[in-house]
């Protein structure tokens, strides 16, 4: 039975993945054109691009409420509910933008947490008031994507990221480079790019909802609803620790960076390009906690305990064991990686002193991002939110600034990615208890 639960877990599992990764080479174009470019540039998108990955999964975090609502209703056969949730999930997408934008054309806050190049912040702010404009779409596009995963429907998720990095590989070279004929635009290049194509995947996006053959016994466009209070508060009490979850699990890189900036442009670059490395690696652990979630969630729905808990040994089997794998690759491979990311050799030389730390990590990683993603499949969003608030802020961030600038022998920004480490064996001891405890109880 395991077996077959892994084989479940696989199929929603791989092209999700693949549409991750996809969306992934979006950034690596990024940090391999304005590695090329200029170090400036790069550590503009550093700086810049983490505060508003933030932002994103902080708001989307939200919108995630949306796949175990969805999973549970499916599990239990109550398929006209689902288009209910689903409009009401958009106009929450909408709602949740008009803070996003504003956070992103007024960063000073968070830009004034660490003392930054004057250059550097200069781009930085440029970029963010230009992805601010696609902002709602991308929220928009984001309620789509969880929408089909909890019905474990990833396939046009594929295709649409397929089509986005294909459309920002074309446009990003161009505008970077000024190959379009005009002033090469660096990383304001990258960041018309990104605008455009959030764009293309949002119209991609609705004419799957209307069109699709597989959506349409839903008739998710039929009765259109306005807000409701109910329905939006219900997404928000189960949306909103999830949000915070994602907010402080992804801030404590994006802080990361803007300590790590007064450094310098050179380590910022370096720390961007480990970073990016990070981000793809954690793909497949996520990929894989989408699945479980999906399948949890509906078993859940149908009250089939029995199938939620294979599921979860499945998911945490396939994770811990191919992420662990997928460290030790990342290790062999590290020199070459680097020098396809950079020409300067300062940068390699910083980038390759940290990717040990990410190698390292990977299993735990993989456990924690299963454990959590189980829980949302039951429901359960409140209590891991603390935990990633101790862990990831607590002892990753505060500790890693303390390893890096206030030990008796100061790490620098090896420190950070050290805390980091330590942050996420905690959180997959921590979420593994929770969750062991959880799948108890559900059974009494």
């Amino acid at each position: 039975m395991l077996a077959h639960h892994s084989r479940l877990i696989v199929a929603h599992a791989t092209p999700m993945l693949l549409a991750q990764l996809s969306s992934m080479g979006m950034m690596i174009i990024d940090t391999a054109l304005l590695g090329h470019y200029g170090t400036d540039d790069l550590a503009a998108v550093a700086v810049g691009g983490g505060i508003y990955i933030a932002v994103v999964f902080a708001l989307a975090g939200i919108l995630q409420a949306i796949a175990p609502t969805v999973a549970h209703l499916h599990g239990a056969g109550r398929e006209r509910e689902i288009a209910s949730v689903l409009q009401q999930a958009l106009w929450l997408a909408l709602l949740l933008a008009i803070p996003g934008v504003l956070i992103l054309l007024h960063p000073e806050p968070l830009l004034a947490l660490s003392r930054i190049d004057p250059m550097v912040e200069s781009k930085a702010r440029a970029y963010l008031a230009l992805l601010a404009l696609g902002l709602p779409v991308i929220l928009l596009y984001r309620t789509f994507h969880a929408f089909c995963n909890a019905l474990g429907r990833p396939r046009p998720l594929l295709l649409i990221s397929l089509g986005n990095t294909l459309l920002h590989g074309l446009l990003a070279s161009l505008l970077v480079t000024g190959a379009w004929g005009g002033e090469a635009l660096g990383v304001l290049g990258c960041g018309l790019s990104n605008v455009a194509v959030s764009g293309f995947s949002l119209v991609c996006a609705l004419a799957y909802l209307r069109f699709g053959k597989a959506l349409r016994p839903y008739r998710l466009f039929t009765g259109w609803q306005r807000p409701r209070r109910e329905p939006l508060g219900q997404l928000l009490r189960l949306g909103l620790p999830m949000g915070f979850s994602h907010f402080v699990e992804i801030s404590s890189f994006t802080l990361m960076a803007l300590f790590v900036a007064q450094l310098g442009a050179t380590v910022v670059a370096g720390h961007r390009i480990v970073a990016n490395l990070a981000a793809i690696c954690y793909m497949l652990p996520l990929a894989l906690g989408i699945a479980t979630l999906a399948q949890v969630g509906q078993a859940a729905g149908a009250r089939n305990w029995q199938r939620a808990e294979r599921s979860i040994g499945a998911g945490l089997l396939l994770a811990g064991g191919l992420s662990a794998l997928l460290g030790l690759f990342l290790w062999r491979i590290a020199a070459p990686l680097t020098a396809a990311y950079t020409d300067d050799p300062a940068v390699q030389a910083v980038a390759l002193g940290l990717i040990g730390y990410v190698a390292l990590y990977q299993l735990f990683d993989a456990v924690q991002t299963i454990a959590a993603h189980a829980l949302r499949g039951y429901r359960i969003t409140f209590v891991p939110m603390f935990v990633h608030v101790v862990c990831f802020w607590g002892v990753g961030l505060l500790g890693g600034w303390w390893l890096a600038f206030h030990a008796r022998q100061p790490m620098g920004v090896a420190g950070f990615w050290l805390a980091s480490g330590f942050s996420l064996v905690l959180a997959s001891v921590l979420l593994g208890a929770l969750l062991w405890r959880a799948m108890q109880a559900v059974k009494q």
